[in-house]
C-alpha cells in the first residue's frame, strides 16, 4: 500500500482535488489505458492511501472512504479531432467562460485567477472550422511549465489526465446558440484516458475536446491531445455530473 498527497496547488473546487490530476495520480498503478471513478470529492493536504483491491485495479481511499476507483480500460473513440495551434490560439479567444463569470476560478486546470506557471491556464472555445454533422469542437493551447516534469524529463502522467479534463467540462457545457456556457454545475464523475506520448515542458500542445451525449444528469465528452506537430498525446472520455451548486463547492 502507498499514499499520496493531494497538495492544494491542484485543486479544482476550491477545496477539493481537481479531477483530472486525481485520476491521473491513481492510473499511474495501471499499465495501459485506464478508467477513474470518482465517488467523493478527493480532500486536499492530507494523505490517502492506495490500495490494490485485485490484481489489476485499485482504490484511492480516505480511511474507511472510498474516495475513487481505477480499473483497465480500452479507450477508443470514434472521432479525434485536431486543430493547429494557430487555430486552438484564435479559439481560446471566443472561450465560452468569461473570467468574471468562471465558476470555479482557483482551478488548478482552467481557473483564471490562476497565475501563468502556477496552474495550467487552459481556457477552451469553439474553433472557426467546424462540421455541420458532429457536435462543436473546441480547442485550446497548452505549453507545459518546467515544474510539471516528471523524474525523466517529460510533462508527469497526472498533468496529461489534467489537460484533458476541464477541456472536457467545457465541452459537455458548451451552447452554440448563444456561443455561451450553459449555467448548470457540474462536476467530473467518471474519466478514461490513454496516453500515447508525452511532451517535453515548454513543447506547445493543442487541446481539442467535443461533446459525445447526454443521458439524464450525466454529460459526456471526449478530448483529445496533439504536439504541435500533429502527432497524438493522449485521448479521453469523461462524464460530468450536474450537481447543486454547493456540492459543486463542497459545501453539501
Amino acid at each position: 500500500m502507498t499514499s499520496i498527497i493531494i497538495d492544494r496547488r491542484y485543486c479544482g473546487p476550491p477545496n477539493s482535488g481537481n479531477g483530472g490530476y486525481v485520476c491521473g495520480q491513481l492510473a499511474r498503478h495501471i499499465p495501459g489505458g485506464a478508467e477513474i471513478t470518482l465517488r467523493t470529492p478527493p480532500p486536499l493536504d492530507k494523505q490517502l492511501d492506495v490500495v490494490a483491491t485485485s490484481e489489476a485495479s485499485w482504490e484511492l481511499r480516505d480511511g474507511a472512504i472510498v474516495v475513487a476507483t481505477a480499473r483497465p480500460a480500452q479507450v477508443e473513440l470514434a472521432r479525434v479531432e485536431r486543430a493547429s495551434f494557430e487555430e486552438a490560439s484564435e479559439a481560446e479567444l471566443l472561450t465560452p467562460i468569461k473570467p468574471h463569470e468562471h465558476p470555479l476560478p482557483t482551478c488548478f486546470v482552467c481557473g483564471p485567477a490562476r497565475a501563468r506557471g502556477d496552474g495550467l491556464r487552459i481556457f477552451a472555445g469553439p474553433l472557426a472550422r467546424q462540421s455541420g454533422n458532429a457536435s462543436v469542437v473546441l480547442g485550446a493551447t497548452w505549453t507545459p511549465d518546467p515544474t510539471l516534469t516528471a523524474e525523466d524529463g517529460l510533462v508527469a502522467t497526472e498533468f496529461l489526465w489534467s489537460a484533458l479534463d476541464c477541456p472536457t467540462g467545457y465541452a459537455s457545457s458548451y451552447d452554440p446558440r448563444s456561443g455561451r456556457s450553459e449555467r448548470t454545475p457540474i462536476l467530473l464523475g467518471r474519466m478514461a484516458a490513454r496516453i500515447e506520448k508525452r511532451p517535453r515542458p515548454g513543447e506547445r500542445c493543442v487541446i481539442t475536446a467535443w461533446e459525445a451525449g447526454r443521458d439524464n444528469r450525466k454529460r459526456v465528452a471526449e478530448a483529445a491531445a496533439h504536439d504541435e506537430a500533429g502527432t497524438l498525446l493522449a485521448v479521453a472520455r469523461a462524464t460530468w455530473i450536474t450537481v447543486d451548486r454547493q456540492v459543486q463547492l463542497g459545501r453539501a
